[in-house]
């Protein structure tokens, strides 16, 4: 099994910031920077989130996604505020590979997922999960693990798959920025669940949560942050590290 190895940047524009919950956010730098320099290191992929476009319910800053498509020759996905087919086309312009939708698709009009999928193929479709667990099932939330959907990840990543998404983006609010390792009840369940690749995010605090990860839940990638923007380590050392014992992609 071939697993990417992708840097993710929430961006609270023009930084970068580092979140736990989902909340307290800390400045960590500039997003073009920062991306010239996963890209370097040698990241598979790269995410751009702008985790407060829908909170603010204000525009995609178009701009600041081309900025940081400009430094990059790998896959670029990029979301944050995503509420139309008009948006979709405008971040490819900007150079965006992929499309990250959560909050219109679950709160709104879920339609504009077999709209996007039908117009630009299901390649270009990731839907990001906030999951939030509650007891034995987890919830799916909205702005930055705010706002409560009233749906269960499960329901929810099943529907979106039928309706063509060609990604999840699975994010664990339990888990998130606390670097104690990966929710990997949840990822096993939802890797298991759908036929879509599903790159996992949210609580590595070591290398070795990478490598568990990986084993028990076998995601087709594994998406880092604060290992990378605290250097505590680098995308080398993490595929070096990985490269012992399994295959990820080179």
């Amino acid at each position: 099994m071939t697993v990417r190895v992708i840097a993710k940047l929430d961006v609270k524009p023009p930084h970068v910031v580092k979140p736990v919950h989902f909340e307290g956010l800390r400045k960590m730098g500039d997003p073009s920077e920062m991306a010239k320099k996963y890209y370097d290191q040698g990241a598979d992929e790269l995410f751009y989130i702008d985790i407060v476009s829908s909170l603010y319910q204000r525009e995609i800053l178009f701009n600041e996604i081309e900025k940081v498509a400009n430094k990059l020759f790998i896959p670029f996905a990029a979301g944050g505020g995503v509420k139309s087919i008009d948006d979709f086309s405008k971040m490819f312009h900007m150079g965006a590979d992929k499309i990250v939708i959560n909050t219109y698709a679950i709160q709104e009009n879920p339609n504009i997922i077999d709209q996007a999928a039908k117009i630009f193929g299901s390649q270009a479709v990731v839907v990001n999960i906030e999951a939030k667990r509650w007891k034995n099932y987890w919830e799916c939330y909205t702005d930055c693990g705010r706002i409560q959907s009233q749906k269960s990840v499960s329901d929810w990543v099943s529907e979106v798959e039928q309706r063509g998404a060609g990604e999840i983006l699975l994010q664990s609010v339990d888990m998130d920025g606390r670097r104690r390792g990966f929710d990997i009840e949840l990822a096993s369940k939802i890797v298991d669940l759908v036929n879509i690749p599903v790159v996992v995010s949210s609580g590595a605090g070591s290398l070795e949560d990478i490598k568990t990860l990986i084993e028990v839940a076998s995601p087709s990638g594994v998406v880092i942050a604060s290992l990378l923007h605290y250097e505590q380590a680098t995308i080398l050392e993490i595929k070096e590290y990985l490269n012992n014992d399994m295959a990820v992609s080179q």
